[in-house]
């Protein structure tokens, strides 16, 4: 269920103050242009569990993600899910550049949005060389992202997995200043089992055995990371 769409002048003071400016799209842009960019977005709001966009819907829109984490996902053909990824602040959703959106993306908490029609955003975005520069620079990341997910569903075990896992998380967390001692998992276990390849029973085993082994310490909504024995254990060092 969306919960809100902020009006036009709502929408610019937040772009002025928003969290997310110095990872988003938005980087590439001075004050003016940002102006201009906020005469074309909504900026929506989806409560927990919503629907953002789903599999094979038209795209019709981009989105950056202003608050908030996302999960992605794909229904496979015998109907089991396939988590591709996870979205968070910064992120920019629909530049496959396909009719049609590729996977669904899901609310997890609260989340907000920018939202902006792909025509009238490809007419701003024609004669700003530095914003393509910014997208291209985004799509990369994506890229490199499903690369390294697909190595991670491939010939390693669940503690390999969960570990590396838990370390490109906290990774991408300090890289929007989300950083510190304890490493929040927004997701549920059964999340990280359809991302990871698992079922959710070895997911649970697999965390309690990392806690005994003193890589990770349980808490609510989260876990404190050594990160060195994680690292050791995901193949991250020698």
């Amino acid at each position: 269920m969306k919960i809100s769409v902020l009006g036009e002048g709502t929408h610019r003071q937040s772009c002025q103050d928003c969290a997310a400016r110095d990872f988003a799209i938005c980087a590439a842009l001075d004050n003016t242009e940002l102006r201009e960019l906020a005469q074309l977005s909504r900026h929506v709001r989806f409560e927990s569990g919503a629907t953002v966009f789903a599999q094979t819907n038209m795209a019709t829109s981009f989105f950056s993600v202003h608050e908030g984490t996302l999960r992605l996902y794909k229904l496979l053909p015998d109907s089991r899910r396939q988590i591709v990824g996870f979205a968070l602040p910064g992120d920019f959703l629909g530049l496959s550049g396909l009719p049609q959106h590729e996977f669904s993306a899901e609310a997890i908490g609260r989340v907000a949005l920018c939202q902006f029609s792909k025509e009238s955003f490809a007419t701003f975005a024609e004669n700003r060389p530095g914003l393509l520069r910014r997208i291209i620079e985004l799509a990369g990341r994506e890229l490199a992202r499903a690369q390294e997910h697909m190595v991670l569903l491939g010939r390693r075990s669940a503690e390999e997995k969960i570990a590396s896992f838990l370390i490109g998380w906290r990774d991408r967390l300090s890289g929007i200043g989300r950083g510190g001692e304890i490493l929040p998992l927004p997701m549920k276990r059964l999340d990280i089992a359809d991302h990871l390849g698992l079922t959710i029973e070895t997911v649970s085993r697999t965390f309690s055995k990392l806690e005994r082994d003193g890589v990770i310490q349980i808490f609510a909504g989260g876990v404190v990371l050594d990160v060195a024995r994680a690292e050791a254990l995901s193949g991250g060092a020698s």
